[in-house]
């Protein structure tokens, strides 16, 4: 059954193998000459605006192979459960060949375990091959942005994108099974696979761990300026969080030792020398003289700090690996509903 199986599936792994071995010559001729670059301009740079410079030049450079690797690194996954794992047992039920294979002394479950399982195996590899050449040919591009945590970067790097490939085959597989309908299956499939990397994204990993709380001096922020209020009656106070290298902010907010937020009335009376708020849409970054702006914020960081909530650089790894476990249980569980299915409901 295993040798069979293998058989079946030899058409998609010669594929895979000649896509995987394109993308590793791309990579090996050009990741060499991207270190080379970084340690001779950014790592080497002296001065904070030559720094800048060669680290906003260096962050273009190969730009299209940057976007190529991102989009591939992003979508393999789910066309892995598209083409890998929704025909699987669809398109044998949608032609009848089922029947035969089971009329050989081989049982349902062997029959169903054998194909997922080596599809799965099959899946992880070439997702872990392609994401272990990304993460290393993005190395130096993820020193200068310190975005790791970014959602389209996070799901781009590191162990998920091959817990994403072992989900998504038994996704299609599980789908594949109750539909009994191959293109149907490979539509459902990605609709749900996208939607569950949304959920985990958007709800789900930003409550895996605790985040960690801290206070940093409104002088410190990456910016600040005033915009009109909500009433459209006064200002209100704007700061862009001070930057903490590759960790994931989720939220700030200024306020003061009793954890009071700021409020118009402070800002009327601290800084009375400030214009009218404009009548359209935007944000006053200083007034025409910057003594003013300057005081204003100064008297502001007297009484008032950020306060912020996020998750250190320190957990990436964590976040790598409590994500990875939750699809491979998910994975798990898919493929136990299959069995289950195809021993009680197919007839």
């Amino acid at each position: 059954m295993i040798r069979f199986a293998a058989r079946q599936f030899r058409t998609q792994a010669i594929v895979a193998a000649v896509a995987l071995a394109a993308v590793g010559v791309a990579v090996l001729a050009t990741g060499p000459h991207l270190f080379h670059l970084y340690d001779t301009t950014v790592a080497a740079c002296q001065s904070g605006q030559s720094c800048f410079l060669a680290a906003d030049a260096f962050s273009r450079h190969d730009h299209l192979l940057q976007s190529v690797l991102g989009i591939l690194l992003l979508i393999v996954p789910a066309l892995i459960g598209i083409f890998w794992g929704a025909p699987l047992v669809a398109r044998e039920l949608e032609t009848g060949t089922f029947r035969l294979a089971w009329s050989q002394s081989v049982t349902r479950t062997r029959w169903l375990v054998v194909k997922l399982v080596l599809v799965v195996l099959a899946a992880i590899v070439a997702a872990g091959l392609l994401s272990l050449m990304g993460t290393w040919w993005f190395s130096t591009l993820d020193r200068v942005s310190a975005n790791r945590f970014d959602p389209s970067v996070f799901a781009q790097r590191g162990l998920v994108p091959a817990g994403y490939a072992a989900f998504a085959v038994a996704l299609g597989t599980a789908v594949g099974v109750m539909v009994r309908r191959t293109v149907p299956a490979m539509a459902i499939t990605l609709v749900v696979f996208i939607g569950c990397l949304l959920v985990m994204g958007t709800w789900v990993r930003p409550h895996l761990l605790p985040p960690v709380r801290g206070q940093k001096s409104v002088a410190s922020a990456g910016g600040f300026g005033f915009a009109p209020n909500a009433s459209g009656t006064g200002l209100t106070f704007i700061v862009e969080p001070p930057p903490i290298h590759n960790a994931w902010v989720l939220s700030s907010g200024v306020v003061d030792a009793q954890g009071h937020h700021i409020t118009t009335q402070f800002l009327k009376s601290a800084c009375p020398q400030l214009p009218a708020p404009p009548i359209g849409p935007g944000v006053h970054h200083a007034p025409a003289d910057k003594s003013v702006f300057l005081s204003c914020v100064a008297k502001i960081a007297a009484v008032y700090h950020i306060d912020m909530r996020y998750q250190p650089a320190s957990r990436y790894w964590i976040f790598q690996a409590m994500e990875t476990g939750i699809f491979v249980v998910l994975a798990l569980g898919l493929g136990a509903c299959s069995v289950w299915w195809v021993r009680r409901r197919i007839v």
